[in-house]
């Protein structure tokens, strides 16, 4: 956001000073890694997930944009089994879910260290809302490695969602994967 202003008054101040505040709320990364290429068939790539490119800088980040009534995000695909793209258990329960569970983790900004383990959040999306409980974090700080199934960092504005959410969205098959929608806490 940039903010400009011609005449000098005590509005001028104010909105200068809310323009200030609503620069320092947006979320800017809060560094970069390296990209490493995956060992031999460390990769999952189903439901289309990126691999990290050797060299390729990704940014991280440690917030998500603010929270609103209806906050913007990017839905994508994830699988919560074993063996899913998903990687490892859940970090909020240290299990894996079922695809037919509608579930979902959070980038780390949203997750909030944890604070949202459990609770379920309201998704609007295609002319349609499912509710779905969170699982786990999907990790904006790091990525590129084994803990990470060798994919990139997460943006900051992404609710990663099981099968069920976007069947439950009625959305086709062929165009799951990403999504604009609203979320907010259920």
């Amino acid at each position: 956001m940039t903010c400009f202003f011609t005449k000098g008054s005590i509005l001028i101040i104010l909105l200068l000073a809310i323009c200030l505040v609503s620069e320092a709320q947006q979320c800017r990364p809060s560094g970069r890694i390296r990209g490493k290429k995956p060992p031999p068939g460390q990769c999952n790539k189903e439901d289309d997930s990126d691999c990290c490119k050797a060299g390729k800088m990704y940014p991280t980040y440690t917030c998500s944009p603010p929270m609103s009534g209806n906050t913007q995000a990017y839905l994508t695909l994830n699988s919560f089994e074993a063996g899913g793209d998903g990687g490892g258990p859940s970090e909020c329960d240290g299990k894996y879910h079922n695809d037919n569970t509608p579930v979902v983790a959070l980038s780390t900004g949203w997750y909030n260290g944890g604070s949202r383990c459990l609770n379920k959040i309201k998704i609007n999306g295609n002319g349609r809302s499912v509710v779905a409980m969170v699982v786990d974090e999907c990790d904006s700080t790091e990525g590129c490695d084994a803990d990470h199934d060798y994919q990139p960092p997460c943006p900051n504005n992404i609710v990663d969602a099981s099968k069920a959410v976007w069947k439950a969205l009625g959305v086709s098959e062929d165009n799951w994967g990403g999504l604009d929608i609203t979320w907010s806490d259920a």
